[in-house]
């Protein structure tokens, strides 16, 4: 089931066991292969752009490798792999649905990467993920990926030498494992506000600051 989604078959069956189970279940947890693991995910990720992008500056790089780690593309990663249902967890923490949490999963990703680099090695570790990663490589508009609302709003008003945005919390609502956000972004010059929503404030940001761009230049 988990292990032929995850495609490898561990040697030592001890780090894929370590690999998911959470802290709230006790020691040994995965927090430490989760720390070498957002290494070697993040050097996986960095190479194969490096290799498909030969033209890309490190900019465009460094944006399209921060799009397909953050936590969000992670735990996709992760639901497609099953490794929620595989999550050993303390009673509270499996209550409250931590298994479908965003930043549970993730970690445990990372987690999983690790145990596949102790267990086999550099070149079997990047054999097994980088599969996983190839449908959101594709997807990426080669050597150009677009900077995020927030970023672009930002540039925007800097050139101008306008005062930056200001995001508000607006509202918060649903339980920990399906939150909804409501943010209001805001700028002085000119006077334009307008609200974005999102599974997380970091999301609801993003939505919101896009909606401010419409707003001030369709065309952006």
């Amino acid at each position: 089931m988990g292990v032929d989604r995850i495609g490898h078959a561990f040697a030592e069956q001890g780090l894929l066991a370590q690999a998911l189970t959470h802290r709230s279940a006790g020691a040994p947890h995965n927090e430490r292969l989760e720390f070498l693991g957002d290494s070697v995910v993040n050097l996986l990720v960095a190479e194969a752009l490096f290799q498909r992008w030969p033209k890309a500056d490190e900019g465009a790089l460094t944006r399209a490798r921060a799009e397909l780690v953050r936590e969000a593309a992670l735990a996709v990663i992760a639901r497609q792999l099953d490794l929620g249902a595989r999550l050993t967890m303390g009673p509270g923490e499996m209550k409250s649905g931590g298994h479908r949490r965003d930043s549970i999963l993730a970690d445990a990703l990372e987690a999983v990467v690790a145990a596949i680099y102790l267990d086999a090695g550099f070149e079997a570790c990047r054999a097994v993920v980088l599969p996983w990663f190839e449908e959101s490589l594709a997807a990426l508009p080669v050597g150009r990926p677009e900077k995020d609302a927030k970023t672009r709003l930002q540039e925007w008003l800097q050139a101008r030498q306008r005062p930056l945005p200001l995001y508000e919390l607006v509202s918060e609502s649903g339980d920990d494992h399906a939150k909804q956000f409501q943010v209001r972004c805001s700028i002085q010059d000119p006077p334009l506000t307008a609200e974005g929503e999102g599974t997380s404030r970091r999301i609801a940001e993003q939505a919101a600051a896009a909606a401010v761009i419409e707003k001030l230049d369709p065309s952006k």
